[in-house]
């Protein structure tokens, strides 16, 4: 960036609060949406559900609450040290004045009756619009208690830092109570509706109804509940919710917001924490990204099943001191002249996490052209590895490799293969994975050099090292780095309890048989691929003597 470039200034989230509102319709769950005007600064023309930010009246000291949520349980539901039944009280106060639903009852007991709500409600949203009363003001006029316990936390989303205009809002779901009817204010929502989440989520395809983004995204998890009870139900047994702040990204298609999960996210985050928009969210071969100060990525033009998008070539280092490459990928010309051009030839080292023959025959034709020493380790079973990877120091874990003023730690990592190695590079605090950590899918473990016992002590390895970023051989870079390493042994341990699950239903089977039940979660058409981890999974069975092998039956060692 030019020095004279002004950057943006990144604008603090302001709280608020919105809240979905569910009700049994005759084909299903239908939530209420309305209208914004054109004349907002916010969401003008969009078709939102009831909410805002928060009001500074909105303390729980200023009303009467119902039921048994407390500020201390409100607090940790969200995750603040203080105000969380905040939140709560405007959801409901925004509901009330854009759309006429109140959850509240009064003091006396029981619930209005239809005609008393029709006349109170007529009543007081109009002298909330003529700023002759505040919604506590109102209430405790009423003699009426906030229902707080009727909203259940659903997620929350942060508006991108792009943006001029950002909140964090807290997005409650409940059920639409009975003896009311929804009217939008005709002030701030011009208009109402009730509608189901996959109707509206067409509508918005075909253009007929303009939904953001974060609206979007919350219809298409409501589309998974066939009514009513069984959303709450999710709700009230779901995990504390991830923040949802979208990034925005390039491609093919223009630009896009990403949320938690997507491939790009927390690439995007880490290259444009201004949200520019600058950064990719698609993997182009032979493309140059920098991804951190002296670390550059460029895939090479392998994209497929196997290898996602792509085997990931790393370049550390720079024109003063020299490079180093790690996993030079195939034997490819167009790729290694990249690379080439890309250092200057000045290269001091190639580094290879294994020797499958997406990521290693690079290395020798680089070597040879370069005069730069090779890095690795021979496997000990050679069957589908690269027969060209001949090292010129063979490297063992704990090792230390200094290249000027760049510093690798190795880490031996067997598993996918028994020579794998991750590389720790602790000035980007960046950890090189190869094929121990992907992005997208789950490694293949193929024995008999694949070894799923050494894969699940290998990742548990990971939790004794400090760092921030995964650089993966396939995909992007991934953050949380010992939160993506308990994904994976939960999934594989997982797994491992659907094959015993199996083997106790059927007694017995053949890896052709018991992939049909161990794997019925995947598709057919990866079964014979899922048959290599299976059988990696049996033999660490089989090492634990839970199950035993007769030709080439597997039988539940409990039978």
């Amino acid at each position: 960036m030019n020095s004279t470039e002004r950057v943006p200034e990144i604008v603090t989230p302001r709280p608020a609060s919105t809240l979905i509102i569910i009700r049994d319709g005759k084909a299903g769950v239908e939530v209420l949406l309305g209208e914004k005007t054109s004349k907002v600064n916010f969401a003008a023309g969009a078709f939102v559900f009831p909410g805002g930010a928060l009001d500074e009246s909105d303390s729980g000291d200023n009303f009467t609450i119902s039921g048994d949520l407390s500020a201390d349980k409100a607090n940790q539901i969200l995750g603040v040290s203080d105000g969380g039944l905040n939140y709560w009280i405007a959801a409901i106060r925004e509901c009330f004045e854009e759309v006429g639903v109140l959850f509240a009852i009064p003091n006396r007991g029981g619930m209005f009756t239809e005609t008393e709500f029709a006349v109170f409600e007529s009543n007081e949203r109009k002298k909330l619009a003529r700023g002759e009363a505040t919604f506590h003001e109102t209430l405790k006029d009423a003699k009426c208690s906030l229902e707080l316990e009727q909203l259940h936390y659903f997620s929350r989303w942060v508006t991108h830092a792009g943006s001029p205009r950002r909140y964090d809002t807290r997005f409650f779901i409940a059920r639409m109570p009975q003896g009311q009817i929804a009217q939008h204010d005709g002030s701030e929502l011009i208009d109402h509706r009730w509608v189901k989440p996959d109707d509206a989520l067409r509508l918005n395809s075909q253009g007929k109804l303009n939904l953001m983004f974060p609206t979007q995204k919350t219809l298409e998890k409501l589309t998974e509940f066939s009514d009513v009870e069984e959303a709450l139900n999710y709700v009230r047994n779901a995990p504390p919710a991830t923040p949802m702040e979208p990034r925005l990204t390039v491609g093919a298609g223009g630009k896009k917001l990403l949320v938690p999960g997507d491939f790009a996210y927390a690439e995007a985050g880490k290259l444009d924490p201004e949200q520019l928009g600058t950064v990719s969210r698609e993997i182009e071969a032979g493309v140059v990204v920098q991804i951190d100060k002296r670390v550059s990525r460029m895939t090479a033009a392998n994209a497929s099943i196997m290898t996602g998008p792509g085997t990931n070539t790393y370049i550390l280092g720079d024109d003063l001191n020299g490079y180093l490459v790690i996993d030079p990928g195939p034997d490819n010309a167009r790729h290694i002249e990249l690379v080439r051009d890309l250092t200057s030839d000045k290269v001091n080292g190639i580094l290879c996490t294994h020797t499958h023959i997406d990521h290693s025959p690079g290395a020798a034709p680089l070597s040879r052209l370069t005069g730069a020493p090779i890095f690795g380790r021979l496997a000990e079973n050679m069957d589908r590895q690269d027969s060209s990877f001949v090292p010129d120091e063979e490297l063992s874990d704990g090792d230390e490799l200094k290249f000027g003023d760049l510093t690798i730690d190795v880490l031996h990592t067997p598993g996918h293969a028994s020579n794998h190695l991750c590389f720790l590079f602790e000035e980007a605090r960046m950890l090189f994975t190869g094929d121990h950590i992907m992005q997208g899918s789950t490694v293949v473990i193929n024995p008999p050099d694949g070894d799923m016992s050494a894969y699940f002590s290998s990742l548990n390895k990971l939790y004794d090292y400090q760092f921030d970023w995964i650089a993966p051989g396939h995909g992007f870079l991934m953050d949380n780095p010992h939160e993506a390493v308990n994904r994976l042994l939960i999934h594989r341990q997982k797994r491992e309890t659907k094959i015993v699950n199996a083997l106790s239903v059927l007694g017995e089977g053949t890896i052709d048989e018991l992939v049909v039940t161990a794997y019925d979660d995947v598709s057919e058409t990866i079964h014979q691929l899922a048959k290599r981890s299976l059988l990696a999974h049996l033999v660490k069975l089989q090492q634990e003597a839970k199950v035993n092998l007769n030709k080439d039956v597997w039988i539940s060692a409990s039978k």
